[in-house]
């Protein structure tokens, strides 16, 4: 079996993001027969279509295109900002979704973790995400759900996973995401 490629994408700028330390915990534990890599998303500039038509884009928009095409698969780590997702998450799917007809997210399976220090876990941000991929093509995992809520309990100030029943859910989770995306790529 060929090593499958993930990237994780977190929505979270912050040095001290719970969502960088879910990426990281998933990082750790990455199961067999696959890589997980966090990719960057901070540099991008705000996606502006004139840039790819007049032929002006950034250099890093053609370096990070790039680097979602050469992706097997996609996770994403998101906060919840005003019921929605972080404008930096977004940016990047723009991003990588343009120009037009040249969306290099197309038919990568998927799934969102969402995080919040509140009890309902990101909720509306990892529903506003699931449309977005919709529809650049991204065949997002239904089930299981994962809102982590509260989730400043469940790391230590050194950024290490102590919950274990966190513990258990995120491994529980990445089981049924490896099944999901063998159903996509072999």
């Amino acid at each position: 079996m060929a090593n499958k490629t993930v990237g994780i994408f977190v929505g979270s700028l912050r040095k001290d993001s719970f969502n960088k330390k879910i990426a990281n915990y998933l990082v750790s534990i990455t199961p067999e027969g696959y890589t997980f890599k966090i990719i960057e998303i901070g540099q991008l500039a705000f996606y502006n279509q004139d840039f790819d038509d007049e032929g002006t884009a950034p250099e890093n928009y053609a370096t990070f295109r790039e680097e979602v095409k050469a992706l097997d698969a996609v996770l994403f780590v998101t906060p919840e900002y005003n019921r929605s997702v972080p404008a930096v998450l977004k940016n990047a799917i723009d991003v990588a979704s343009r120009p037009y007809g040249k969306s290099v997210w197309d038919k990568k399976p998927g799934a969102v973790i969402s995080s919040s220090i509140g009890g309902i876990g990101g909720f509306g941000a990892n529903h506003h995400l699931r449309k977005s991929l919709v529809f650049v093509n991204v065949p997002t995992m239904a089930q299981p759900e994962m809102y982590c809520g509260n989730i400043a309990d469940s790391f230590d100030k050194e950024g290490k996973l102590t919950n274990k029943e966190t513990e258990k859910f995120f491994k529980g989770f990445l089981e049924a995401y490896v099944k999901w995306v063998e159903t996509f790529v072999k």
